[in-house]
């Protein structure tokens, strides 16, 4: 699987883990030159506290783009550290 945004392959993996339509990719493999920390977090009522990053890409941002769950759940344990996308990031094979 690839996540791509503004013509650019930001992350690529053959393991990928499918939550709620949502492909988690291993956070080894994002590109990090693309992602940038964010302050932005969100709460999950069963899989715990997300935190997010902002995608730069060429001089254009994409703000909160992608996410991913330091610590999860027990139920969740198998997207724990696992990147997802949204906001106009493609995922595809």
């Amino acid at each position: 699987m690839k996540a791509i945004w503004n013509n650019e392959v930001i992350a690529e993996s053959d393991d990928t883990v499918v939550i709620e339509g949502n492909h988690y990719f291993p956070h080894e493999s994002i590109k990090k030159e693309f992602f940038k920390s964010s302050e932005t977090h969100t709460v999950c009522p069963w899989k715990g506290t997300a935190s997010y990053y902002t995608i730069k890409v060429a001089g254009k941002e994409n703000p909160d783009a992608a996410w991913f769950y330091p610590e999860v759940s027990e139920l969740a344990k198998g997207i724990e550290n696992r990147v997802a996308f949204w906001r106009g990031v493609q995922v595809e094979n």
